[in-house]
């Protein structure tokens, strides 16, 4: 098949994680199809995400695709239980050897290969810790390659999952394939309270959707008067005090105490 006719199919290997292409061959796939691809670590065990596509010459990849190796069977299921039940084991005992050992580190998840030959460990910590200690006890236990990785207090929630302060599962975990800058700035352009406990999320960091609408929020703002400008209006001059952007309305502190809700149609421009 030459390379105009290759056919890509997304994979993703663990909910909200990221989805990656795979060559897709004469398998016929469908979304939710479990399926064994090939990866630069061995075999790897996903979930068909995007229906398969032709591969135009314009979405031609650096590298060849890494190819869907069969769908999965009754063994490969099994085999994807067997791990699970490998990454608990790992995980109760690794957490028994860091307190044996007194280390400062929080492990909060194990990942297996699918074919169980490496064993990855994820924690936080505050700075760098020797675990140098605890990888030869983990070796010697499990008889596999040992990974640690230190990861931010982001990816632990994105790892872990649970619900945000909105009810819902956290976007980072759900649909959010990699983190995007967010700052204070953010809040307030949209006019958020600036209460620490209001705007971050289960992390402790600022919440990842003030992201979501802040670039809107910049645009209907183009044309709204600074707060604390002093402006006229059609009921008398006065000071911007409040913006509400979404309404395309502002609050006006007029000079006789007045605080006035005007619309931004109402403020009189200087022609001069």
């Amino acid at each position: 098949m030459c390379d105009s006719m290759i056919k890509k199919v997304g994979v993703r290997f663990k909910n909200g994680g990221k989805i990656y292409d795979f060559s897709c061959g004469a398998f016929v796939l469908n979304i939710g199809d479990q399926v064994i691809v090939e990866t630069e670590k061995g075999l790897g065990f996903g979930m068909v995400e995007t229906v398969p596509a032709v591969l135009d010459k314009a979405e031609k990849p650096v590298k060849p695709l890494k190819k869907v190796f069969r769908k999965a069977n009754e063994k490969d299921l099994a085999q994807v239980e067997h791990n699970h039940a490998l990454e608990r084991e790992a995980h109760a005992f690794c957490l028994k050897s860091i307190k044996e050992l007194g280390l400062q580190m929080n492990l909060f998840s194990v990942e297996s290969t699918f074919d169980a030959s490496r064993l990855t460990f994820f924690f936080t910590a505050d700075g760098r810790v020797d675990f140098r200690q605890l990888v030869k006890i983990l070796v010697k236990q499990f008889r596999a390659r040992i990974e640690m990785r230190q990861v931010g207090i982001r990816n632990q929630a994105k790892m872990c999952g649970g619900l945000g302060r909105c009810g819902r599962v956290f976007c980072c975990s759900s649909f959010m394939e990699k983190f995007e800058p967010v700052s204070i700035r953010m809040a307030k352009q949209q006019g958020l309270s600036l209460n620490p406990t209001k705007i971050s999320g289960q992390c402790g960091r600022l919440m990842c959707c003030l992201t979501f609408e802040n670039e809107t929020y910049r645009q209907l703002k183009t044309n709204f008067p600074k707060i604390g400008k002093m402006v006229k209006t059609t009921q008398g001059s006065g000071k911007v005090t409040r913006h509400n952007v979404i309404c395309d309305r502002l609050s006006v502190r007029l000079e006789d105490g007045r605080e006035v809700e005007i619309s931004i149609e109402d403020i009189i421009k200087d022609r001069r």
